[in-house]
C-alpha cells in the first residue's frame, strides 16, 4: 500500500521508518508547509513533496495517510483525508476536544475508511505479557494500580515550536507525554467511573501543566493513582505501571516502562515467572510500536476488520485526560460519562 505523511516534524521519521520496514508498504508522498522539512523524505525515500494537503490528497496512488501535525490540527486534516477516501494513521492524541474527536470518527465511518490511533506502547513485550495475565485473570480481583511518568522536558523542548505547551494545539504532560500510559491503564483496568485531580505549571514557561497528579475510581471498584511530570532533573526518571491484585503483583518499570521490576503470581511457579521475565529482557521493545500499528492497519484494510487501536480507543484516552483537566480546574470530583461530549481544556 502507498503511504503519505502530513506534517514532517520529529515524529514523522518514526512513521517513515516503520513504513520502510514493512514489505507491503511504501512511502510515496509527504506534505508540510515548510519545504525544507520534506527534503529528508524526498532524498531518502523518493517521496513526492507537497505544501498543500488538498493537492496531495488528489494523488490517486495514495492508500493511507499518516497525520503527524500538531494535535490541534488533527480534526480538520483527518476530515480532509477521510473525504478523499484515504485510510488514516493518526498520531496521539486523537484530537484536543471530544467534539473534534466525534467529527473524526464520523468522517472515517461515513467515508468507509479505517482509522487507527498511534498508541504504540501497547505492543511492548512486557505490556503484551501483562495484558495476557489480566485476560487470564491470573492476578484475581484488582485492588489498585499506580501509573507514573516522571520525565524531563527542558524549556528548550517547548521552545522548538510556538504550539508546544499550548492548550489549543498541544496540552501539557498529561495530554502529550502521559496519554500513552493513560491508554494502557484503560486497556488494563477497564472503564473509569470518577476522577479527582490536581495540576500545576511549576518549572516550564508554558500555558499547560508540567506536573499533574490524580486518582481514578474504575467501574470495577478498583482505584488508580496517576502522576505525570516533565520537571524531573536532569533526565527521564521513571515510566511505570504497577497493578496490585489479590493473587498477583506486576510492575512494568524503568525509565521507559520496558521491564518487569516485580512479577509475582500465585498460580505461576518460579520457572514460569522467570521465563516471562527473561522473554521481556531478551526483547523489551518487541516490534516497534509504530510498525505494529501500521502493519495491523494494513491487515484490517485487507480483511475488512477493525484496527487494533481504534478511534474509540483514542477517544477514551482523551476523555480521561480531559476529565483530569476538568477536575483540576473545578477542584471537584468529576464523573466520567460517554454523554459528556463537549468537555475541553481550552
Amino acid at each position: 500500500m502507498n503511504f503519505g505523511i502530513i506534517g514532517c516534524g520529529f515524529i514523522a521519521k518514526k512513521h517513515a521508518l516503520a513504513i520502510e520496514k514493512i514489505p507491503s508498504a511504501k512511502l510515496v508522498a509527504v506534505c508540510d508547509r515548510v519545504p525544507e522539512t520534506m527534503e529528508y523524505y524526498t532524498e531518502t525515500y523518493g517521496a513526492k513533496a507537497y505544501t498543500d494537503s488538498i493537492e496531495m490528497l488528489k494523488n490517486t496512488d495514495l492508500d493511507v495517510i499518516c497525520i503527524c501535525t500538531p494535535s490541534g490540527l488533527h480534526a480538520p486534516i483527518a476530515e480532509q483525508v477521510a473525504k478523499a477516501k484515504k485510510h488514516i494513521v493518526l498520531e496521539k492524541p486523537i484530537a484536543m476536544t471530544l467534539e473534534e474527536t466525534d467529527r473524526i470518527i464520523e468522517a472515517a465511518n461515513s467515508n468507509n475508511v479505517k482509522l487507527t490511533i498511534v498508541h504504540p506502547n501497547r505492543f511492548r513485550t512486557a505490556v503484551q505479557v501483562t495484558k495476557k495475565l489480566l485476560d487470564q485473570n491470573l492476578l484475581g480481583k484488582i485492588s489498585h494500580a499506580n501509573c507514573l511518568v516522571n520525565w524531563n522536558r527542558g524549556q528548550e523542548y517547548y521552545n522548538q515550536a510556538p504550539w508546544r505547551g499550548t492548550k489549543t494545539h498541544d496540552g501539557g504532560v498529561l495530554m502529550n507525554q502521559s496519554i500513552h500510559n493513560v491508554d494502557l491503564l484503560l486497556w488494563f483496568m477497564g472503564k473509569p467511573k470518577e476522577i479527582f485531580s490536581m495540576e500545576a505549571t511549576r518549572l516550564r514557561d508554558i500555558e499547560a501543566e508540567d506536573v499533574s497528579t490524580g486518582v481514578i475510581r474504575f467501574e470495577s471498584g478498583a482505584l488508580a493513582n496517576v502522576q505525570a511530570s516533565t520537571t524531573v532533573y536532569p533526565k527521564n526518571f521513571e515510566e511505570s505501571i504497577t497493578i496490585f491484585g489479590e493473587k498477583g503483583t506486576v510492575k512494568i518499570g524503568g525509565a521507559n516502562a520496558l521491564y518487569f521490576e516485580k512479577l509475582e503470581i500465585e498460580d505461576l511457579n518460579e520457572s514460569e515467572i522467570n521465563e516471562l521475565i527473561n522473554r521481556v529482557k531478551d526483547d523489551p521493545w518487541g516490534t516497534p510500536g509504530h510498525q505494529r500499528i501500521i502493519e495491523e492497519l494494513i491487515y484490517s484494510i485487507e480483511n475488512n476488520l477493525e484496527p487494533s487501536v481504534t478511534g474509540e480507543d483514542g477517544k477514551n484516552a482523551l476523555n480521561l485526560v480531559l476529565a483530569f483537566y476538568e477536575s483540576a480546574e473545578t477542584k471537584s470530583l468529576v464523573s466520567i460519562s460517554e454523554k459528556t461530549i463537549k468537555r475541553s481544556l481550552i
